[in-house]
Order: C-alpha cells, then sequence, then structure tokens
C-alpha cells in the first residue's frame, strides 16, 4: 500500500506551488485571507456540531441506568 494523502499524494513540491500562484491570481491577496477566516469558522461549527451530537449519545445511553 502506498503513502498517499487523499487526492494529493502524486502532486510534488512544483505543482503545489502553481496551484498556490493560480489561486493568489485568481483570489488576490486581500480575499486569501477572508477565505481562510471562513474555512476556519466552518470547521470550528463543524466540531462543535460533532461534539454536541456525541454528548447527546452519551446522555441518551446514561438516562436508561438512572
Amino acid at each position: 500500500m502506498t503513502n498517499q494523502l487523499l487526492f494529493i499524494g502524486n502532486l510534488g513540491t512544483g505543482e503545489i506551488i502553481i496551484i498556490a500562484l493560480v489561486v493568489l491570481l485568481l483570489f488576490g491577496g486581500r480575499k486569501i485571507p477572508e477565505l481562510m477566516r471562513g474555512l476556519g469558522k466552518g470547521v470550528r461549527s463543524f466540531k462543535e456540531g460533532v461534539n454536541n451530537i456525541e454528548k447527546d449519545i452519551e446522555n441518551a445511553a446514561e438516562e436508561p441506568k438512572k
């Protein structure tokens, strides 16, 4: 089995630099921090949702015991 990261397993350093330059050209220097901030908020929201679901499951499992 090969050691690959999802779909980026075959990308080298040169390809990653080219992709980063294209993203910079498309969105500009001012938009990238906003995009990353939005992505961070989305990930945080997703993690909070997962934690809430886990707590609900744990609470539901403890209720019949009482």
